[in-house]
Formats: structure tokens, C-alpha cells, sequence
């Protein structure tokens, strides 16, 4: 489960627009809410809601835009460890958030 979730986090954040693909099954659509929510409180205040890394503390970071190309080449493995274990001094990670969903 963990690593579902983690997977769905990846994907949402590298812009697929929260895994709206059309009509989903309720418990996906249940998973899409809680893989949102989760951004929205826990990366979206660096990060902004696009991924850009505009808001004021992404600037202050110097945060680059998760949709530029150079970011897009990491792997899935890459993403998924940098989500749970974090990245440098200001991003922590979120194995224990998504653990407990």
C-alpha cells in the first residue's frame, strides 16, 4: 500500500493532473482525493499546485519546476525515494505520512 500511494504521489506530482483520466472506480477516485490532499498539504506550499516552485518559500529555496526537463528524467524509483526519504535539509520525506494512509 505504501508504495502505491508513494507511486500515485510521484505521478501526481510530475504533472499528470492528479491521475484524471476519466471516470474512475470509486476507491480510485477515493485514492486520487487522498494522493491530492496529500500534495496540496505536504509539497504545494514549496512547490505550488502546478509544480512550478513559484510560491514564496519555493523561490526562496530556489526550487526547480518538477515539469522541466532535466527534472522529468528521473525515474520513478528516483522520485519515489526522494518523496519518502526527502531531499537535502528542506525537503523532508514522507514515508511516515504516507504510511499511516
Amino acid at each position: 500500500m505504501l508504495r502505491t500511494i508513494a507511486i500515485l504521489t510521484v505521478i501526481s506530482v510530475i504533472g499528470v493532473g492528479f491521475l484524471t483520466f476519466g471516470a474512475a472506480p470509486p476507491v480510485a477516485a477515493a485514492a486520487q482525493d487522498d494522493v491530492k490532499q496529500v500534495y496540496l498539504n505536504k509539497c504545494a506550499v514549496c512547490h505550488g499546485e502546478d509544480g512550478a516552485g513559484k510560491t514564496a518559500k519555493g523561490k526562496k529555496l530556489k526550487m526547480k519546476d518538477v515539469r522541466a526537463p532535466e527534472v522529468q528524467k528521473m525515474t520513478p524509483e528516483q522520485w519515489t525515494n526522494v518523496i519518502l526519504k526527502g531531499s537535502g535539509q528542506d525537503m523532508d520525506g514522507l514515508r511516515k505520512t504516507l504510511a499511516r494512509r
